[in-house]
């Protein structure tokens, strides 16, 4: 488990690994936190994963990753193939390839989905993740959808206002796929966003949540 007060350390990159199922799930989930923690000069080496896509879905991922990640100390972005939807007939073989990403790199902090998503390929990661991450600092990120499964996070990232603002502005830029679906606009991000803040008291109104099962202090 994590020593939260190892990482207030400048001496060495705070180490960030990324999962998202598809392409814009990383940005929409945890987005506003990587640039607030970039645009704050921590150094970072995060790794961005992710797990599906065809060709063109893939080039909206690499781009939009490049502009999230500008200005992080060291990044790498790894994408696989895995057939959209069809996750946990395949979990076997996301397995092998995120222990592939643990090889990689031993992260302090995971970022993944959250564990009652009603996205199958969602639950799968974050399955996944705590099945592979035991000595992690494991925070699950939520993604608005029309399944309706907000639930109660016990965790939350205050954003700045303008970094909530150049997340959204990231997200509409390089998802055009993604665009006509009803609930993929600006309302909806700063929406969720201004609630988390609320629930919060975010100093600037605006926050992404998350699901912290597991923590240790000390």
């Amino acid at each position: 488990m994590i020593d939260l007060l190892s990482m207030a350390s400048t001496n060495k990159p705070l180490k960030l690994l990324c999962l998202g199922a598809h392409s814009d799930d990383i940005e929409i989930g945890c987005g506003g936190t990587i640039l607030h923690l970039i645009s704050s000069g921590i150094p970072l080496d995060i790794h961005w994963c992710v797990l599906s896509g065809n060709a063109e879905r893939h080039r909206e991922a690499e781009l939009a990753a490049l502009d999230f990640l500008q200005g992080a100390s060291t990044f790498q972005i790894n994408l696989a193939s895995f057939e959209d939807s069809y996750f946990p007939a395949q979990s076997r073989d996301i397995k092998s390839w995120l222990v592939l990403q643990r090889q990689r790199q031993s992260p302090d902090i995971v970022f993944t989905h959250r564990n009652n998503d009603a996205h199958q390929d969602h639950r799968t990661i974050s399955e996944l993740t705590w099945n592979l991450f035991r000595d992690q600092l494991i925070l699950e990120y939520e993604i608005p959808k029309w399944d309706g499964d907000l639930g109660q996070p016990n965790a939350y990232s205050a954003l700045p206002a303008d970094r909530l603002k150049w997340k959204i502005e990231l997200l509409l830029k390089h998802f055009g796929t993604q665009r006509a679906k009803d609930w993929f606009d600006a309302e909806t991000f700063q929406g969720l966003a201004r609630l988390r803040g609320m629930e919060c008291r975010a100093p600037e109104a605006y926050a992404e949540a998350f699901f912290a099962r597991k923590i240790r202090l000390f």
